[in-house]
């Protein structure tokens, strides 16, 4: 939901003309994304919330490991999609062509993620390529963290390397922004 919402944002500003208005204003680039990048992050951490209590509540999903441990994570991993979704926004002119483009992504992201079928099944060409995978690192630590208990060492590989997403593509939303139209 971060993704299509963070997506969409700067597109709808662009499509009413409010976008002219707020490149005119002595802001900074990087003041105007984060910005728009926050509302969406305490977004994507209520639902996690919301998913969690419905995991416990309804399905019984067992929660062995900290919760902080993977609020903190997941704090760091929906700033990746959001950039991904402000990225995209800046290079498409309708909320559809934006609404396009996260799909397109989201669902290649998920079906590579391990979520249904296992990486180590996928052919070795596909297994690369979900190294880049930002999901990928987020299916593992909720299982590690949630189901077997893992600690910050045990997540730290897949910590880093969703930190390093999350500097390229904030960095790419902020960069690829133009304040002249």
């Amino acid at each position: 939901i971060s993704l299509f919402l963070s997506g969409m944002n700067i597109v709808r500003e662009k499509e009413i003309g409010t976008l002219e208005q707020i490149n005119v204003t002595p802001i900074r680039k990087s003041q105007f994304i984060i910005g728009k990048l926050f509302p969406f992050w305490v977004l994507g951490l209520t639902i996690l919330t919301v998913g969690l209590i419905i995991a416990k509540l309804i399905f019984n999903v067992p929660m062995v490991g900290s919760l902080v441990l993977l609020y903190a994570y997941t704090a760091v991993y929906i700033l990746v999609i959001l950039g991904m979704g402000l990225f995209i926004s800046n290079f498409t002119d309708t909320q559809q062509q934006a609404m396009f483009i996260a799909w397109f992504f989201m669902v290649i992201f998920i079906l590579m993620s391990g979520l249904f079928t296992p990486i180590e099944s996928m052919p070795k060409w596909a297994q690369y390529i979900t190294d880049f995978n930002p999901i990928k690192y987020f299916v593992q630590v909720v299982r590690m963290v949630l189901l077997k208990g893992s600690g910050f060492n045990d997540i730290m590989p897949q910590f880093l390397k969703t930190l390093v997403f999350a500097f390229l593509m904030n960095g790419l939303a902020v960069w690829s922004y133009k304040k002249t139209s």
